[in-house]
């Protein structure tokens, strides 16, 4: 059964596919069905003479209630009946109008012909393709045909037994249009949630992508731009002090060389995780733990390597903070030291502190530097980094960050709250 529904469903896809493509196609072969079928027997029967035998009885019997039509009038009133049909699925309402029309016609003459099975078909048309609300006008005049029909055959069988036998068929052919249309629309529905749920899958997974690459673009800023602008610092200070006093010129290429060690250990750190895992366990990369406060007094010897005085203290446990918090704390303070070493200069106090009371933590970093609108913004601030990449980090734990001038120098303060998600019960 399997390889048989699955022929049957390519072949209904193909049908439909030629179906868009030729429309016509269809509604001409239903066309020619009918006349095959429903025409062509009444036109040979009476070009034949018609039956000439029997006593009386039977289906010769049966066909002398009805008016014998001249060829003529048959084909006039066959034409009438099918070929709007060619319309059925276009206009439906306007093709079940005109073949009900011709047949109450026909069975106003007393004519009876097979060619009249044209009203049950556009009535299924005009159910499946047409408005619904064109539905109860169509019934009506459905039934006002079947009485007629029902009347004219009386002389033939009973009024109800034809009325019975009619209305079913109507019946049928309304039911058989709804059912369709039913069965089409939810179909119609299901592959629109498809479609909806893979634009769905598709958003989400270009907002996750968006989400890591601003993850990834903000470890590279604080990584690459922290130790960039201590390079930086250090050579230009090496080439001045190369020519006064080379002792110090190859201190500073030796803490140049420190640095740049440093900073592409991270790099290769952060890289390596982005790694496929189809690398294989031979390219994995050597993962070390993420930066916490207990490597503030590197950070900070690195910064004071480049020039800077920095003070540094600490009120509270602050060891006693899970990593994700140590981790914002240091990017926090790695980021604001490189902005008082990209514009504070040389020979500036930093004043860094971090105090913790109760469920808030505060970050203090204060230099003596100029204060002016020079600092305001830098142009990876624009880009998303920069001071904007510190708001972030102090908003995943519900905080805050100030930066501005302060008396002579500059200020980041950064305020975090430490209370435990869904609060105390």
């Amino acid at each position: 059964m399997g390889p048989l529904v699955a022929r049957f469903s390519r072949a209904g896809r193909r049908l439909r596919r030629a179906d868009r493509a030729h429309p016509w196609v269809l509604d001409t072969s239903v066309v020619v069905l009918v006349v095959l079928l429903f025409c062509l027997p009444d036109l040979l029967h009476a070009y034949g003479g018609g039956d000439r035998g029997g006593d009386g009885d039977g289906p010769h019997r049966f066909r002398l209630v009805f008016t014998q039509l001249p060829v003529a009038g048959m084909l006039a009133f066959q034409a009438g009946l099918v070929l709007p049909l060619l319309w059925r699925r276009r206009r439906p309402a306007v093709a079940f109008g005109a073949v009900a029309a011709v047949f109450v016609l026909q069975w106003s003459l007393g004519a009876a012909l097979r060619a009249d099975v044209a009203l049950f078909i556009a009535l299924y048309s005009l159910a499946l393709h047409g408005r619904l609300r064109q539905l109860p006008w169509a019934c009506a005049v459905m039934v006002g045909a079947m009485v007629l029909v029902a009347v004219r055959a009386s002389a033939a069988v009973t009024i109800g037994d034809a009325l019975f036998f009619l209305l079913s068929a109507a019946t049928a052919a309304l039911a058989l249009g709804l059912v369709v249309r039913i069965r089409r629309a939810q179909l119609a529905g299901l592959r629109e949630r498809a479609a909806r749920l893979e634009v769905e899958r598709d958003q989400r997974g270009r907002l996750a992508v968006a989400a890591e690459r601003a993850r990834v673009a903000r470890e590279m800023h604080d990584i690459v731009g922290h130790n960039l602008a201590v390079i930086i610092t250090l050579a230009d200070a090496g080439a001045y002090a190369t020519d006064v006093t080379p002792d110090r010129g190859r201190e500073a290429l030796h803490l140049i060389g420190d640095t740049g060690r440093q900073a592409l250990g991270e790099l290769r750190r952060v890289l390596g995780v982005l790694r496929e895992a189809s690398d294989g366990p031979r390219n994995e990369p050597e993962l070390s733990p993420q930066p916490g406060l207990t490597d503030l007094e590197a950070l900070c010897e690195g910064v004071r390597s480049a020039g800077l005085e920095v003070v540094y203290r600490t009120v509270g446990d602050v060891d006693a903070l899970d990593s994700g918090v140590q981790l914002v704390i240091y990017r926090i303070i790695q980021e604001a030291l490189t902005n008082a070493l990209k514009h504070a200069g040389a020979d500036t106090q930093v004043d860094l502190a971090i105090v913790m009371r109760e469920t808030h933590l505060t970050i203090t970093v204060q230099d003596t530097g100029p204060g002016g609108d020079g600092r305001r913004a830098d142009p990876a601030n624009e880009e998303g980094h920069g001071l904007v990449g510190m708001r972030e980090r102090a908003a995943l734990y519900g905080g805050s960050l100030r930066a501005g001038p302060a008396g002579e120098g500059w200020t980041v303060e950064a305020v975090l709250d430490l209370t435990p998600q869904g609060g105390a019960q």
